[in-house]
C-alpha cells in the first residue's frame, strides 16, 4: 500500500464543535477545505458553466464520472490527449465516481455477478463489463485524484438479507479495488483512493462494512447508500451512526447529497465532504438556492421584481442581474439564463460551506445551524 504523504494525500482537522469538523485535505493539485461540496461535472464539465467560473464560484475540486467518460468519448482518448485535467482545463483536484451508482440505476439493462457488472451503453445499446479491477483502470487513464472504490448500490427498501449479501459483495469489490489501484504504481504515488461503506439504514451492516473498510485501509471513506430515495429523517438518523463508525482521522464523503438543509445537517452529524448535480440542475430549470429558500424565476411574481436573487449572495450573477430579467431569461429558454442560475446556485453552495467553516471554527455551529434553518424554512 502507499504511504500517506503529504505531497500526495494528507487530512487535518483543525476544529470541531460537537460532530461537525472543519480541516483541509492536501493533494498534489491543490487544497480541498472541508467540509466541501464538490460540483458535479458528469461528462467532463459542469453543466453550463466554463472552469474557471466553477474555480471563481470557491470550489476547491469537483466531481466527474467514469460511467459516463467511458462511454463518451472514452477513457483510453483521454489518456491519449492528456488526461482529463488538461482535457477539460480544470487543474485543481477531480474526484471520479467508481460507476457503481449509474449501472445500478441502469438495473433493466444490467447482469450482475461476482466478476463484476456486465450492461449496455443507454447511448447505443453497445455491451460493456465493469469490474473493480476495470473500473480502477478507467480512473487511472482519466487520471484522478481522487478515486472511489467499485461497489453496488442496493436500494434501501431491499429485504435485509438481500442488503447484507450486496454489502458483503462491495466489500470483497473493495479489497480487489485495493489491489487494482496500488497495481497502478505511477498513479498510485500522486492520487488516494476512498472506500465506499454501504448497509442501507441498518447499522449492524454498516458497522461491519466499516470494519472491512477499515481493515483493509483507505486514504478517506464514503457514506454510501443513502439519497437515494429514502428520505431526509431516514438518512439522518443512519448519519447519527454512521459517520462515527468511520476512522475519525480520515474524510467522511456523504455521496450525491443534497439540498442545503441536508449538507447543514450532515455536517451537524460528522461528514467532511459532498457532491450533488441539484445546484446546476436546479439552475438549468429555474430554480435559485437563497438563504431564504428557494425560489422559482418562472413565477410571474418576478416578472418586474428589480431585487437581486439573494442580497446576501456575493455571486456575480447577484452582483449584476435582477430577478426580472433572469425571469425573463428563464421564460424565454435563453442559454445565458441556465448560465446565470447555476453560477448563482454553485456560488451558494460554496458560501454555505464557508460559512459552516467559519462557524465550527469560532465553536458557533450550533447557532449557526439554528439561523439557518430559520432563514431558509421562513416562507
Amino acid at each position: 500500500m502507499t504511504d500517506q504523504t503529504p505531497d500526495r494525500f494528507s487530512f487535518s482537522i483543525s476544529a470541531t464543535d460537537g460532530k461537525a469538523r472543519t480541516g483541509l485535505i492536501q493533494m498534489k493539485r491543490g487544497d480541498i477545505r472541508t467540509p466541501a461540496f464538490m460540483p458535479v461535472g458528469t461528462a467532463a464539465t459542469v453543466k453550463a458553466l466554463k472552469p474557471e467560473t466553477v474555480r471563481k464560484t470557491g470550489a476547491d475540486i469537483i466531481l466527474g464520472n467514469t460511467y459516463h467518460l467511458m462511454l463518451r468519448p472514452g477513457a483510453e482518448r483521454v489518456a491519449r490527449l492528456g488526461g482529463l485535467h488538461k482535457f477539460m482545463n480544470w487543474h485543481r483536484p477531480i474526484l471520479t465516481d467508481s460507476g457503481g451508482y449509474q449501472v445500478m440505476s441502469l438495473s433493466d439493462l444490467r447482469k450482475l455477478t461476482e466478476e463484476g457488472v456486465e450492461f449496455r451503453s443507454h447511448l447505443d445499446g453497445s455491451k460493456h463489463m465493469l469490474t473493480p479491477e476495470r473500473s480502477m483502470e478507467i480512473q487511472r487513464l482519466l487520471g484522478s485524484d481522487i478515486v472511489m472504490a467499485f461497489d453496488e448500490c442496493p436500494r434501501a427498501d431491499q429485504p435485509r438479507d438481500v442488503i447484507a449479501s450486496s454489502m458483503e459483495m462491495s466489500m470483497r469489490w473493495a479489497k480487489r479495488s485495493r489491489d487494482g489501484f496500488d497495481s497502478g504504481e505511477e498513479h498510485a504515488s500522486r492520487s488516494a483512493l476512498f472506500g465506499i461503506q454501504q448497509g442501507a439504514l441498518d447499522q449492524e451492516l454498516r458497522k461491519r462494512s466499516a470494519d472491512a473498510l477499515t481493515d483493509i485501509g483507505f486514504d478517506g471513506y464514503a457514506i454510501g447508500g443513502l439519497a437515494v430515495g429514502e428520505g431526509q429523517e431516514a438518512m439522518f438518523a443512519t448519519l447519527e451512526f454512521a459517520p462515527d463508525q468511520l476512522p475519525h482521522d480520515r474524510p467522511r464523503y456523504l455521496m450525491g447529497v443534497g439540498k442545503p438543509d441536508d449538507l447543514v445537517g450532515a455536517v451537524e452529524r460528522g461528514v467532511d465532504m459532498f457532491d450533488c448535480v441539484l445546484p446546476s440542475r436546479s439552475g438549468r430549470n429555474g430554480q435559485a438556492f437563497t438563504w431564504n429558500g428557494p425560489i422559482n424565476l418562472r413565477n410571474a411574481r418576478f416578472a418586474e421584481d428589480q431585487q437581486p436573487l439573494d442580497s446576501r449572495c456575493s455571486c456575480d450573477t447577484c452582483a449584476t442581474y435582477s430577478r426580472a430579467y433572469l425571469h425573463h431569461l428563464v421564460k424565454s429558454q435563453e442559454i445565458l439564463g441556465a448560465m446565470l442560475m447555476t453560477e448563482h446556485n454553485i456560488a451558494f453552495y460554496q458560501q454555505l460551506m464557508q460559512a459552516m467553516r467559519d462557524a465550527i471554527q469560532i465553536g458557533k455551529f450550533k447557532e449557526f445551524a439554528a439561523k439557518f434553518r430559520s432563514d431558509y424554512f421562513s416562507k
